[in-house]
């Protein structure tokens, strides 16, 4: 079985590094390009759409694996094919037309809706310190289509620099790849190990210097496989479990949450763009543009680590040992966070704090003395 997977990887990755020239070509052809501006941080027209490549190998790799495999749940696996069919087409339908918002948006409601209707969304969660579940009956279809829906515009979001979506959403496959191997679950193995391979053999071309952007097809399609293979392996989990796939996702999600805050601290609007979201903020500090972006694969992959270490507490029933992780994280998310002044360059209130809790420890520990 294992060297099943592996030919699924090669396939991927080959029809990746095969595909991705021809979209290429075909990006300049029909005019899918991005100009530079004042937001932007390349220097000159670069075509977009690679994400038909990314989608393309996804789709051929699964369907040279696939038949071989008698345990994969095919339902799954085509919800996840016929959604990221139709949000590939939006990502690509405004990469080369700009779509509004409320049309993009549409898309993504679409493609979510299509998940659900292959039976994948969150059925049931179980109260902390207790055995029992807890039905959510019909909210499970607004949960997960909000999930889906958000999980897709964060990826989006941290679409800046060359290589590091798809380098972050590789580490997110990565980390859920590794939880599927730990529960033993077929599908969700098999789609991540095709969609490392696609991620993989187009990061020969994305890597910085890239030469040719995924756009918002493959952002949007990199968020919406990661949501559904998140809801395809914790489907069925504990209140504090729901956290593992949020702390999978940290570099986005949390990107988006304090962009969010950063906009409300700022008065503006939810939705204005800015500069400074967190790969602006390490080049404004002064790390190259090479550097910024391993900087924040590092902090995925803490993110990924802290998530299999806490999907080992939570399988040994130490809830206890998940919240003390989980609030070290949060409290150094935090303090990184106001470091580099991605919420506030002047306003630093946790640090603030600290500071002034450890002054007070040092006059105490004087005074003791």
């Amino acid at each position: 079985m294992y060297g099943l997977y592996a030919i699924g990887f090669i396939a991927a990755c080959v029809m990746a590094l095969l595909l991705t020239p021809l979209v290429k070509k075909f990006a300049f052809w029909v005019g899918a390009v991005d100009a530079p501006n004042h937001r932007k941080v390349h220097t000159r027209i670069m075509p977009r759409l690679g994400g038909l490549a990314i989608f393309l190998a996804f789709v051929g790799a699964y369907f040279v694996v696939s038949p071989a495999l008698d345990a994969v749940n095919s339902d799954a696996a085509f919800g996840l094919l016929l959604g990221g069919f139709v949000i590939v087409v939006t990502g690509a339908l405004d990469d080369r037309f700009q779509l509004s918002p409320k049309w993009k948006l549409l898309g993504q409601l679409i493609a979510a809706c299509i998940v659900v209707s292959f039976g994948l969304k969150i059925d049931l969660v179980n109260i902390p310190f207790g055995e029992t579940n807890l039905p959510i009956g019909w909210l499970s279809i607004p949960i997960t289509i909000l999930w889906i829906v958000g999980v897709s515009n964060a990826i989006n979001l941290i679409d800046g620099l060359d290589g590091l979506s798809a380098g972050v959403s590789g580490i997110a496959t990565t980390t859920i790849l590794i939880l599927a191997l730990m529960m033993g679950n077929v599908t969700v193995i098999l789609l991540c190990v095709i969609l490392l391979g696609s991620i993989s053999g187009f990061m020969f071309f994305n890597f910085h210097p890239a030469k040719i952007f995924m756009g918002d097809s493959g952002a949007l399609f990199l968020g919406f496989a990661l949501a559904t293979l998140s809801i395809l392996g914790f489907k069925q989990a504990a209140v504090v479990s729901l956290l593992i796939p949020i702390m999978i996702l940290g570099v986005p999600l949390s990107d988006t949450f304090f962009a969010m805050l950063r906009r409300y601290v700022n008065k503006l609007p939810i939705s204005a763009p800015d500069k400074s979201h967190l790969h602006h903020c390490l080049l404004q500090m002064g790390f190259s543009h090479r550097t910024s972006v391993l900087i924040i694969y590092g902090i995925a992959a803490i993110f990924g680590g802290s998530a299999v270490v806490c999907s080992v507490f939570i399988s040994q029933d130490s809830t206890w040992g998940l919240i003390m992780i989980i609030v070290a994280l949060f409290l150094v998310m935090l303090v990184g966070a106001e470091a580099i002044g991605i919420i506030s360059k002047s306003r630093k209130p946790v640090i603030n704090f600290l500071q002034r809790l450890v002054g007070k420890q040092v006059q105490s520990d004087r005074v003791g003395k």
